[in-house]
């Protein structure tokens, strides 16, 4: 699981039966401190996110379980929003803490 701000969507006129009525769109990865972490990748939303949305992303085969019909090929889907993160520099690296409220 890793963290994700949605930069877009997805939109597809034919999908497989099992993908049908899911929503698409595409995260762009975050690292610790909320900076792009990665390319884009394009994921299922079973939590209605929106564009600039700091979300959760569940990735590999544990993705599809979220989805009304768990055996559809589904690399990455959006479980959970992000309210608020907090990241604190290691000791000896500044000492600084961010706190991010997205």
């Amino acid at each position: 699981m890793y963290l994700g701000r949605v930069i877009g969507r997805v939109v597809a006129t034919q999908r497989l039966p099992g993908l049908l009525g899911e929503k698409l769109l595409i995260v762009q990865p975050l690292d610790e401190k909320g900076e792009t972490a990665g390319e884009s990748v394009v994921a299922c939303d079973v939590v209605d996110s929106g564009l600039g949305d700091v979300v959760h992303v569940c990735d590999g085969r544990e993705s599809s379980m979220a989805l009304r019909d768990p055996f559809v090929p589904v690399d990455a889907t959006i479980v959970g929003h992000v309210e608020e993160f907090e990241h604190a520099e290691p000791a000896g690296a500044g000492g600084e803490t961010r706190t991010g409220r997205e």
